[in-house]
Formats: C-alpha cells, structure tokens, sequence
C-alpha cells in the first residue's frame, strides 16, 4: 500500500478502460464462452463475459496488454459480475471463488509479461468486485415496500468469496466499484475487512460509486456527501464514480466528492451517453478535453474510462496526465458525520440534537 500512496502523491495514475464494450466489440460466439469444458453446459452462456476468463484466456489477456501498453497503472480483473448472485443468472454460481482467483491470476500475467516490455513504473492489479443485481436496500416490487430479495449477511458471504479468490489470485488492491447501493457497498467493505482478518493481510480499497441521473444521487437516493459519510470508515485509498454518465455529466459530483474527501480521488466515466443503439459516439478528443479539466481543476488523483472507452482513450490520458499537478486530499476536521439520504454533522457549535422521534405517531 505505501508503494501505491507514495505514487498517488507524487503523480496522477491511470485506470485501464471498458472491458465489457471491448469484449463486444470482438463478436464472439457461443462457443468461445462454452469452451471444452462447458460444452455440455444446460442453458447459453454467451454474455457472462467473466466465464471468458477460463473458456477463452487468451482473448482476456491480450485485452490487459492492450491496456498496459496505453499507460495503465491500475489494471482491473474481470470480475464485475463474478459473483454468485450474478453467476446463478446462468448457472454457474459454483465458480466465483474460480473465476475470481483466475482473473486476478490472468492480469498478474499480463502485468509479468508487459513488465518484461517496459518496467520504468510499477502497475498494480485492482480485484473489481460489481455491485451485483440485487439492492439491500431497495424493493424490487413496487407493491410491498418493505420486501427485500437480498440480506446484508448474503451480500458479507458473496463478496468474502470474491475477495479471497481475488487475494489468492494475486490482487494488489480491492476496487469496490459501480455502487448504486451503499448498503451493498458497505457489505462489501465489511466482507474484505473480514477477509483480510482471515488471511492476515490487508489490501488498499477503492470504492467508487455511481450517478445514474441528473439529480445528483445514488440509485439508493444519497448524495454525494451522504454516500462519503457511510462508506470514509473504511478509510479507502480512494473514493470517486464511474460508469453511468460521460465526463461532462459527471463532473460537478467529482468536484462535490473532491472537495470533501480527505483521500485520493477517482473518476472513470463512461465515453458519454449512448445512442438509442447502445452505442458510444464521444470521440476521444472530446473525453480528453473533458478530462483534462478534472485534472487541471486539481479534482482527481486517478483516472480512467468505463463502458465505452478503448486503449486510445487510456493512452491519451496518460499522455495528457504527464507533468499534471497532483490534487491534495481534504484536510476536514474531524467531526461526526452521518448520514441517511443526506448527510448530518454534529460540530462543537451544533445546538441542541433531538435524536429518533421521526416516526412519532403523535405527530
């Protein structure tokens, strides 16, 4: 970790760019997810695009070196959706600690392999754990409010899985990322903290949260301060958004987390909105140049692109990011800070804090 802080301190890094979109964009077949091990497979297996990883090694590695030979310095597995919840989509649940362990295995490879090409600076393997397609905290019927298809205690289970296959793999931080849930976010950080009891070593964690609308919240309705108050315990190495906007929609809610949190920031948006065709029209000069801002506006220590983005968006960042000045984190006070939808400071100055009677039926 001190190696990763000191790099952060002394110069902006770079993510790798869109895995899913570049795997799109090779066309694979059936197939290639099936490979001879699961040729007999009940059920298709074309889009579980972490299975690749195992079926298809070689597409997954060359998609690394394609990054690291643009300038990354923080390379991710494929692992978004490697997870149980997402794998019993297709059947494959019984994988997660495999594919999570391989994928990390697979970057480490790459990295080993491209460090023989060029080692004038270390990169370091970033574990991706995806948010999952359940919600904590979130009804997925609309009739019983209160309904819950998810416990915290299974969110803890699955992602402790993840998190040791990624450690046994060879992760050297854990990217807790594309959070629309921060309950999820937090069973997340609870279950690497576990881990990492278990094994006796502890990682650095990024967590990055994502803006799904205009209104400035997480799907789960907080805002940008209430979502650094639930999850600054975990004192991650960084904190930012990714995916969902492009650079300029997201900018103001990385100006927002900037300014407030006292760690390195991070941002990794989405080569602009996509078309009614899914598609992604930005040019890379344009994310560039919105990009560019960030930086020169002292906003961010880190870097990237998420769905859409190619080893052209990461080698122009990198080169723009050469000589850039380094942003400095927050010196905030400490203060108790909590948080619901908003976020609550209590301060030496704060009056007199009725604490509970929300729901007082009295009125």
């Amino acid at each position: 970790m001190s190696e990763l802080r000191q790099a952060l301190n002394e110069r902006i890094l770079v993510m790798d760019g869109a895995m899913g979109t570049s795997i799109q964009d090779l066309k694979l077949s059936e197939a290639d997810y099936r490979g001879d091990r699961f040729a007999d497979h009940d059920g298709l297996l074309k889009g579980n695009n972490e299975l690749l990883t195992l079926t298809r090694p070689d597409v997954i590695r060359d998609i690394h070196l394609d990054y690291l030979r643009a300038g990354t310095d923080i390379l991710e597995t494929n692992t978004f959706t490697a997870n149980s919840v997402s794998q019993a989509d297709y059947g494959t649940e019984a994988l997660v600690y495999e594919l999570n362990r391989a994928s990390a295995s697979l970057c480490r490879d790459a990295v080993e392999r491209y460090l023989k090409e060029d080692s004038s600076k270390p990169r370091w393997i970033a574990g991706a754990i995806g948010p999952t397609t359940r919600s904590a905290s979130l009804s997925p019927d609309v009739n019983d409010p209160g309904f819950r298809n998810i416990t915290f205690d299974d969110l803890v289970l699955d992602y402790g899985l993840c998190i040791e296959g990624l450690i046994d793999g060879g992760a050297d931080i854990i990217l807790i990322e594309t959070i629309f849930d921060v309950l999820n976010s937090k069973a997340a950080i609870y279950a690497a903290r576990k881990v990492f009891r278990e094994k006796g070593v502890v990682l650095p964690i990024m967590v990055s949260g994502t803006i799904t609308d205009a209104s400035g919240r997480l799907l789960s309705g907080q805002t940008t301060e209430a979502f650094w108050a639930s999850i600054r315990h975990a004192d991650p190495v960084s904190v930012g958004f990714n995916c969902a906007l492009g650079a300029d929609e997201l900018r103001p809610y990385v100006e927002n987390i900037s300014r407030i949190a006292s760690t390195f920031v991070s941002a990794y948006p989405n080569r602009g909105l996509p078309n009614e065709f899914g598609e992604y029209d930005e040019t890379v000069e344009h994310m560039v140049t919105a990009m560019e801002d960030y930086v020169k506006s002292g906003l961010v220590n880190i870097i990237g692109g998420c769905c859409g983005t190619t080893p052209e968006h990461i080698r122009a960042f990198s080169e723009m990011v050469e000589g850039m000045p380094v942003r400095q984190p927050a010196n905030n006070a400490r203060v108790s800070l909590l948080s619901g939808l908003e976020p609550f400071s209590i301060r030496d100055d704060s009056l007199f804090i009725n604490v509970g009677e929300r729901t007082n039926v009295t009125g």
